[in-house]
């Protein structure tokens, strides 16, 4: 019979989903997404996105987990043969985020340090590019910075130092000491952002609703993506976590309860950031919305210029940069966890080897991150594997489950079996119906844009090599890892 580990409390699995989901892009990406598309108004498409495709979603993907009980791609295989490439190609989807996240980890580390003394100086944006990074041009790599190294180094010893433990003395553990005081000192910055002068213009800006944009599609379109990339679903991530589940728990009521923490954290994260923006503009004496930006550029350009200009800079600087060390580092342990479940389960190998290879791997092609080249190579990879790789990953995923698999009745009774909320028509509605029309318009409007223009006027043959092959590839390398059979026992999890 199959041993599989375990969560030791419930409390325990929700801190770990909670820790995935809560990652740098609510920091840095739903605040920009939110004042671009409509500012207070937004909150009702994010809002119907989040009930319609966010939470149905999560409890899809909870289900398929608890109900299979394996990694990804064998709870695919198990709803059906032809399915299990899907879950490998999200394995590989996670892999390859997880080779360039820890990269920005190791440079909030250092820039935690950078705080104290404010030693970015007066020009943080040609600091983060020339002296910390010494960016070289698109496609040259140049050579390895060790201030970047070597704090990644220290993030992947962390991080295979919890995923080699396992999941209750390991993951759980971690994501029981980095929520919590991700929260706390998450409070902490935003009380203190809003006792800024101009605080109150800045969240003026953001909460301010334009009731014209409800009729945009696009805004819709970007409410529908903020949920779907804000949730870690289609990573394989909560399909993974939501195996080692007990075999009673209640899945509907821990979807409602990670989906709803991760909104009010990206909620608080966006009073945070546009308290210390209306601060920035008071101080600058310009408008809020030309000091708006969103990224890696808020975090290490923008952010720094402000944290120059509070009282107790050094102080404050701290806190951020180490608020964005405990949002990523709960989500890189998430990330990496799928391929270590999935390489266990295909060739029945122990935690260790399994932490030894995927883990190590990982590292090494992490490296080509930390070079001078690396700022160009991340923002492209990350762009093509997050609209090209997750997005369509879902939608092949919510389509083949719904449509091909014709499964959403099956997994509605197991899911109703163990909770207290009981789904009806609208959980089949919303994934067969809503989620595929929206996440297919979001890929038709995705492929619009590439056509009439090279992201970030890269060179093609540098967005080719480096983002389109590498979406593609992980598809690819999907379907022939199928080919593999399942060992007839199952290795323990």
């Amino acid at each position: 019979m199959e041993k599989r580990s375990q969560w030791g409390t419930r409390l325990g699995f929700l801190l770990a989903a909670i820790g995935s989901a809560v990652g740098l892009g609510n920091i840095w990406r739903f605040p920009a997404t939110a004042f671009e598309n409509g500012g207070g108004a937004f909150f009702v498409p994010y809002l119907f996105a989040l009930l319609t495709a966010g939470i149905p979603l999560l409890i899809m993907e909870y289900t398929i987990g608890h109900k299979y009980r394996s990694s990804s791609p064998r709870s695919f295989s198990k709803i059906s043969k032809g399915m299990e490439w899907i879950g490998w190609w999200q394995v590989l989807i996670s892999f390859v985020i997880s080779t360039y996240y820890p990269v920005i980890i190791a440079w909030a580390i250092m820039y935690a340090y950078f705080s104290f003394g404010t030693q970015w100086g007066d020009d943080p944006t040609g600091f983060f590019v020339g002296d910390f990074l010494n960016l070289a041009d698109p496609g040259t790599f140049g050579s390895v910075i060790p201030a970047v190294v070597i704090p990644l180094i220290a993030v992947w010893v962390l991080v295979l130092f919890f995923l080699g433990r396992g999941v209750k003395k390991g993951i759980e553990v971690a994501n029981r000491i980095f929520i919590p005081t991700l929260l706390i000192v998450f409070i902490i910055i935003v009380i203190r952002a809003i006792t800024l002068p101009g605080a109150f213009e800045g969240l003026n800006a953001f909460f301010e609703p334009n009731w014209d944009s409800i009729w945009d599609g696009s805004v819709w379109v970007a409410a529908y993506g903020q949920i779907f990339f804000s949730l870690s679903i289609a990573f394989a991530i909560m399909i993974t976590y939501s195996s080692y589940l007990p075999k009673k728990s209640d899945i509907t009521n821990n979807a409602f309860i990670t989906g709803f923490a991760n909104s009010s954290f990206e909620l608080l994260a966006g009073i945070g950031v546009f308290a210390v923006l209306g601060f920035m503009a008071l101080q600058s004496n310009t408008a809020v919305a030309d000091v708006v930006d969103g990224g890696v550029g808020l975090a290490f350009m923008v952010f720094p210029e402000i944290i120059s200009q509070m009282p107790a800079s050094g102080f404050f600087g701290f806190l951020f940069f180490a608020s964005l060390f405990l949002a990523g580092l709960s989500s890189m342990i998430s990330i990496s966890e799928t391929y270590i479940a999935g390489l266990q389960e295909k060739f029945a190998i122990t935690r260790g080897k399994a932490v030894a290879i995927g883990g190590g791997l990982a590292f090494l092609v992490s490296i080509f991150y930390a070079t001078q080249g690396g700022l160009n190579l991340l923002d492209t990879v990350d762009y093509f594997i997050n609209n090209y790789g997750v997005a369509l990953a879902g939608l092949f995923e919510v389509v083949a489950i719904a449509w091909f698999a014709r499964s959403l009745k099956d997994l509605q009774t197991h899911a109703d079996s163990v909770s207290d909320i009981k789904l009806g028509v609208w959980w089949r509605l919303c994934l067969g119906v809503i989620t595929p029309i929206v996440l297919g318009y979001m890929m038709l409007q995705n492929l619009k844009t590439e056509v009439s223009r090279a992201y970030e006027d890269y060179p093609i043959d540098f967005l080719f090599s480096f983002g389109w092959v590498v979406a593609i590839g992980a598809m690819l390398l999907g379907a022939v890892i199928t080919i593999k059979k399942w060992p007839t026992k199952d290795h323990e999890a």
